[in-house]
């Protein structure tokens, strides 16, 4: 099993001050210590290693791995005639209409920050895997 991971976790914990007096940040520093000895003891390589990652990182966040199908039992029933993919939570649909996707469009502010509205919802067809959505830079007029 390899140290590295460990050194180099620690190292980066001391140059930010972690943990400091926090009991939080110290559970949280131990508990991705423990990760990383797990993720050591598996033995994955330069190649396997990002793989490995970008899948837990997907399943950590509940965010799919495989295309949405738009089945039937992907969905559950939110309201009368109102649906939200089990699979995806950002995505929606209603009976009669177009399924979408309610982050397609972030809007940007000026200084940078970011926001979704009604305008953000983008319509979907199937099968659908999330691709990164559009940023739209707009000027907000403060009051």
């Amino acid at each position: 099993m390899s140290n590295n991971y460990i050194k180099h976790a620690k190292r980066e914990f001391e140059i930010l001050g972690w943990p400091g007096d926090c009991e939080m940040q110290k559970m949280l520093c131990d508990h991705l210590v423990e990760l990383l000895n797990i993720f050591a003891g598996h033995g994955h390589s330069g190649t396997s290693a990002p793989y490995c990652l970008n899948l837990f990182n997907k399943l950590a966040r509940f965010e799919p791995i495989a295309p949405l199908t738009g089945e039937d039992d992907e969905w559950n029933e939110v309201g009368e005639g109102y649906y939200q993919n089990k699979r995806d939570s950002e995505v929606f649909k209603k009976d009669g209409e177009e399924p979408y996707w309610i982050s397609g469009k972030i809007f940007r502010d000026q200084n940078g920050s970011c926001f979704t509205n009604r305008e953000s919802f983008v319509t979907i067809t199937f099968p659908w895997a999330k691709p990164k959505p559009e940023y739209v830079d707009v000027v907000v007029e403060e009051e």
